[in-house]
């Protein structure tokens, strides 16, 4: 696929060859005219993306209602003894405010425009489809398939081609855990393709002079006022210290873990040795890590236990506890 950067630099080439060959006695004056005509069609092309089509549709609407109200004013001046001159001037400054009042309508939202013209609505622009940087990790995760299907996140998801041959590098690795790794990121990713609340794009630019993976990840994300979703620690880090908004699926999870108050009691299996001697560790459900004091011997056993304090750590909740 030909990256969007040669695309625009092979449109300006040829607008400039075009206003070159079509210059007659003097080429180079419009070619400069065709080069610096095609640069602002660019640049307005690569501001545009952040554009909602929603908001581009009111605008257009606002222009055409301030043209033709601009019209029938002008049409009504017609009807007074004006010279011409005033006129023109009257009708050309008439139509600037008409089509500026109708922009400003259309963009202001539902209840504004609904004073001009009673059966049009339209939604509140501020409303805007969120769109969401994956990384390599957070693919290879697979919980981003069940946080969709719930519905809780609807979003445009962008894919860099950088993360997609990241994939395609495990897939093919001899290692044969990182090849069921890099499979299950590209089976994740086609499932993400057929769920109907989201969109997966793409994204073929390179990001020139950053080299690592994740400085391009942020780096993406800037550009495109996108979030990154993720479950890798560092790059979270990373992102938040540079402003980058990051949604962590770890942190997600741990959010929506059981909260625990002290002297709370339930029951446990022990599997393991803690760390600390006597200690005993077991497991909840979700996979919260339950610490016992004093319960060595009773690995393997269910017993009773009671919460003395909870640990919040970034790989995850630890619930200490003490025997009943």
């Amino acid at each position: 696929m030909i990256s969007l950067y040669v695309l625009r630099i092979f449109f300006i080439l040829i607008c400039t060859a075009t206003g070159y060959s079509l210059g007659g006695r003097n080429p180079y004056f419009l070619a400069g005219i065709s080069f610096g005509i095609s640069a602002i069609i660019v640049i307005f092309e690569m501001f545009g993306r952040k554009v909602s089509l929603k908001g581009l549709s009111s605008v257009v609407f606002g222009v055409i209602l301030g043209l033709i109200l601009a019209k029938i004013f002008s049409e009504a001046l017609k009807l007074f003894a004006i010279p011409a001159n005033i006129n023109h001037m009257a009708r050309t400054f008439v139509t600037f405010i008409f089509v500026y009042l109708g922009v400003t309508l259309g963009l202001k939202g539902r209840s504004e425009f609904n004073l001009v013209i009673p059966y049009v609505k339209f939604k509140k622009q501020e409303i805007k489809e969120e769109e969401v940087v994956i990384d390599t990790s957070s693919i290879i995760d697979g919980r981003i398939i069940d946080i969709v299907k719930t519905g809780f996140l609807e979003a445009r998801f962008i894919v860099p081609r950088f993360v997609l041959n990241e994939l395609h590098a495990l897939a093919d690795s001899t290692d044969h855990m990182k090849r069921q790794k890099g499979k299950r990121g590209i089976e994740i990713l086609h499932s993400l393709k057929k769920e109907p609340n989201i969109e997966v794009e793409i994204f073929d630019e390179e990001m020139p002079g950053v080299r690592s993976v994740d400085e391009k990840l942020v780096r993406l994300a800037q550009d495109l006022d996108a979030a990154i979703l993720t479950t890798d620690y560092n790059l979270n880090r990373i992102a938040q210290l540079q402003g980058t908004k990051v949604l962590n699926i770890n942190d997600l999870v741990n959010a929506l873990k059981p909260t625990f108050i002290a002297g709370e009691r339930f029951s446990i299996k022990l599997i393991k040795e803690g760390k600390e001697q006597n200690q005993a560790i077991g497991y909840l459900e979700d996979g919260t890590m339950v610490v016992v004091e004093n319960a060595k011997r009773y690995i393997g056993k269910v017993v009773n236990i009671e919460v003395t304090s909870v640990l919040q750590s970034p790989s995850g909740r630890i619930v200490f506890t003490k025997m009943v």
